[in-house]
């Protein structure tokens, strides 16, 4: 895949949907990976999906929680994955073997989990009514991070681009920067509106490339701020914005923003519909709004690291947005004409021949001079997408793809069979062994697995009763009305059976290959019902 040449000289952002992704139960929120090659959808059940996002099959299926996910984050070599969901359960997951390494549980819901960028044994954990905690995996410790205002506690954190600093943000619109090692303070400002009134901060990303980062607040704007000039301003610093971003003709409230994988585009989900606006960062000028189907909820939005794509989930449904591939022949062959009907074709005189007889002879030019340097076809130069600005190499050991196994029904013990001339004599005693050999596999000759290690983290002062803002029992009125129609949708679906091999069978419209996988990874999971998890909802 060479990135250069795919590199498009107009627009870089999508403009028309690409087809959805069917994950069989309610999906709920997802991330790509550091390359794009996976995507991780964690779905109403307390699945994690995983798909492979140039074949768009599923690769992997994970049975994670009984509960719904809520938050996931790829490792950034991609083995490993973290997630949240609604029982507020942490759990880290080996992508390859699906087990999973460590759970922690929490004493209120999980709103956010987030890798250290640098450092996979460091997790970022955001509970409700609590201030944001960082787990150290290795040895289960955590530490809570310093909040300006013990009072007031509704705070989202997240690591800048490198994992040196953690940007917290609080609901009077006070942000802290904290030095990832120590916690300490190393710059704060305040968000104010144009009144000087304070504005509650929703969320806080940053961009793949560059120093920038935006805040999602509760007034409507989304700020644009450059990381360099924060930490130059300093305590109590006032910076201004790079820019400020709004629908200010709707006023929409935006549930979910991002940056482009080049860090030049900004999209941002509206709370109301789902409808994605993509505004240029460099200008700020609003350059696409692409519109879903009416009357849906958004709740996630993710951009592909390298390409023009997002992926949207509303009603539970993975939505693909991608440019329009128009083939144009001519970039191979400057003189190819498309026809509309047969032509005859003129030969001309020497065509065919194997030497050109009226061909003129070349002049000597260093043209022969350059066909005598050899060309170096076995190093490989390492794809600049994929490579932060302060490393030099990719990594080796990462994750791109997953190995999808063939499943296969009746397994031979011995695929190429005893010699012809062994045939006759080794016969009973074959059957013999086949048949032990048979009751030993269905008996589970794999060895018991290892029972997960559970830390419980105790946090001072965080109430044991808050629910969810997904479930939307408790908050505000646009989360109850945001999930009415989700969990009676699913119901009737998963009520009898959690998943029936039927659905596996591809009458969903999933690749047949996706589909053989899901079933082998489903099987596992029938213990786990997702009837229970729907019954928790209601």
């Amino acid at each position: 895949m060479n990135l250069e040449l795919l590199e498009s000289f107009g627009q870089n952002y999508p403009e028309e949907a690409d087809g959805t992704l069917d994950c069989i139960s309610m999906a709920l929120t997802c991330t790509f990976n550091r390359w794009g090659t996976l995507l991780a959808v964690g779905c109403n059940d307390g699945r994690i999906v995983i798909w492979d996002f140039l074949t768009r099959g599923i690769a992997k299926i994970i049975s994670a929680h009984i509960h719904p996910v809520c938050s996931l984050c790829w490792s950034r070599d991609g083995h490993k994955l973290v997630s949240a969901s609604t029982d507020n359960i942490v759990s880290q997951w080996d992508v390859l073997s699906g087990d999973c390494d460590q759970r922690f549980r929490f004493p209120s819901p999980i709103l956010k989990v987030q890798y250290h960028p640098r450092d996979q044994n460091k997790v970022l954990v955001c509970p409700m009514k609590s201030a944001p905690v960082m787990l150290t995996l290795s040895d289960s410790k955590h530490v809570v991070l310093p909040v300006d205002d013990d009072s007031d506690l509704n705070v989202v954190a997240s690591f800048d681009r490198r994992g040196e600093y953690i940007y917290t943000g609080n609901a009077k619109g006070k942000i802290l920067v904290l030095k990832t090692d120590t916690q300490d303070l190393v710059a704060s400002f305040r968000v104010t509106t144009g009144t000087s009134n304070t504005t509650a901060i929703k969320s806080i990303e940053f961009a793949r490339k560059g120093s920038c980062f935006l805040i999602n607040t509760a007034d409507r704007i989304i700020r644009v701020y450059d990381g360099r000039e924060i930490l130059t301003c300093g305590r109590d610093g006032e910076p201004e914005p790079m820019q400020k971003l709004q629908d200010l003709v709707n006023r929409t409230p935006w549930k979910k923003c991002c940056f482009s994988g080049d860090g030049e585009y900004i999209v941002a989900g509206s709370a109301r519909q789902h409808a994605l606006y993509i505004w240029e960062k460099s200008i700020g000028n609003l350059v696409k709004i692409l519109h879903g189907t009416r009357g849906e909820l958004l709740l996630d939005v993710a951009w592909h690291p390298v390409r023009p794509i997002i992926a949207s989930i509303s009603s539970g449904v993975v939505s693909i947005w991608a440019q329009n591939q128009v083939e144009n022949w001519s970039a191979f062959a400057p003189d190819f004409k498309e026809l509309d009907e047969n032509v005859e074709y003129e030969e001309r005189e020497s065509e065919f021949d194997i030497e050109d007889e009226d061909k003129s002879e070349p002049e000597q030019t260093g043209a022969d001079a350059a066909e005598d340097e050899e060309v170096d076809v076995t190093s490989v130069d390492p794809i600049a997408a994929f490579c932060s600005s302060d490393e030099e190499l990719e990594d080796s050991k990462a994750l791109l793809y997953l190995p999808i196994a063939p499943e296969v029904e009746d397994p031979e013990e011995n695929p190429y069979g005893p010699p012809p001339d062994a045939v006759q004599t080794s016969l009973m005693e074959e059957g013999a062994g086949s048949e032990k050999k048979r009751q030993s596999s269905a008996d589970g000759p794999q060895p018991p697995k290892k029972k997960t290690k559970t830390t419980n983290i105790e946090l001072q002062g965080v109430p044991n009763d808050e629910v969810h803002p997904l479930l939307g029992v408790k908050g505000d009125g646009k989360s109850k009305k945001k999930q009415a129609g989700r969990p009676k949708g699913s119901k009737g679906k998963e009520k009898d059976s959690p998943f029936k091999p039927k659905l596996y069978k591809g009458d969903r419209g999933l690749p047949l290959e996706g589909a053989a996988k899901g079933r082998v990874q489903a099987e596992p999971s029938q213990p786990l019902t997702a009837g229970g998890a729907i019954s928790e909802l209601l």
